[in-house]
């Protein structure tokens, strides 16, 4: 019977340690704002067909000395991408001009370029992998 509980333990304990490394963590440092009116909206995506149309995650952050930082924890291990805008006038939504330009400044992870158009998934994307993933985003 004392063998049995042994084992038992030593399973329990290895599927803690495995669902541990189901997920990870995402650290999201934005830099560059002009100044530190309005906040900023971070939106984590979790696929190439949702991406910049529906969030998997949000966060809202205040700005503090041109910086802003969101952590977003217990995430399933796969491929994801994140946006971010300084929504100045604190009305919820990107502002921009009459050709649909942003008016309110943008990043995304890898500062994945937006040339053309908004930054690309191929170019935004990066992997969770059961540890803490950093991103610098500079706008």
């Amino acid at each position: 019977m004392i063998h049995l509980a042994r084992i038992l333990v030593i399973l329990m304990l290895g599927t803690m340690v495995y669902a541990q490394e189901e997920s990870g963590t995402i650290e999201v440092t934005v830099a560059g704002f002009d100044n530190e009116k309005g906040q900023v909206l971070i939106g984590l995506y979790n696929s190439e067909a949702l991406w910049l149309k529906k969030t998997y995650k949000g966060r809202t952050g205040q700005i503090e000395n041109g910086k802003s930082k969101a952590v977003f924890t217990n995430i399933p291990n796969g491929v994801y991408a994140i946006s971010v805008f300084h929504d100045e006038d604190n009305d919820g939504k990107l502002d921009t001009n009459f050709l649909g330009i942003p008016s309110e400044d943008t990043g995304s992870s890898n500062d994945a370029p937006a040339r053309f158009g908004p930054p690309k998934w191929e170019k935004a994307k990066f992997e969770v992998k059961g540890t803490t993933v950093k991103q610098i985003i500079n706008l």
